[in-house]
């Protein structure tokens, strides 16, 4: 018992990584909950994609490798767990919940610059300049990629705008 971690106290489970440990359980439940949640969702049918096959395929990707982080932290040493800090989920919900209210009626660029924006707001580390130079290029690329490249039906712009 050099590491003060008393090998009886789990069980004879050693867990050396207490963080990744307790992080990992939580990952594996969210993806069991993931694929009990889309369980009814039709899958791959024939050569086509059905909409609960990314869902599923992203629940099962997560489970293995959340599997697999759990497994190391019982044989790689680690941190403990640290303080909870609520800043940061309830910023980021914050977030996700301002781009749900904002999209229709400010359109994609102005959304997305301005979650991103919230969303950096969830440290206390967080540097302003490099924040917003990335924002734009962010907002560029999202714009990009759902607006043009996958021609997603999203209004662009307020429509005060246009």
């Amino acid at each position: 018992m050099t590491d003060g971690v008393d090998p009886k106290a789990h069980g004879g489970l050693r867990i050396r990584n207490p963080q990744d440990f307790w992080g990992c359980l939580a990952l594996i439940g969210l993806a069991l909950f993931s694929l009990w949640a889309g369980s009814d969702l039709p899958g791959i049918q024939g050569f086509s994609f059905g909409p609960g096959t990314a869902p599923r395929v992203f629940a099962v990707c997560l489970l293995v490798l959340a599997g697999g982080v759990l497994l190391w932290s019982i044989i790689a040493a680690g941190p403990a767990v640290g303080r909870f800090h609520a800043r940061g989920p309830i910023v980021v919900m914050a977030s996700i919940l301002a781009f749900a209210a904002m999209i229709r009626p400010l359109g994609l660029f102005i959304t997305t610059f301005a979650c991103f924006m919230i969303a950096a707001a969830a440290s206390k580390e967080t540097r302003w300049l490099e924040t917003t130079l990335t924002a734009f290029f962010f907002t560029i690329g999202a714009v990009l990629l759902f607006f043009y490249g996958l021609s997603l039906q999203f209004q662009l712009w307020p429509a005060f705008m246009q």
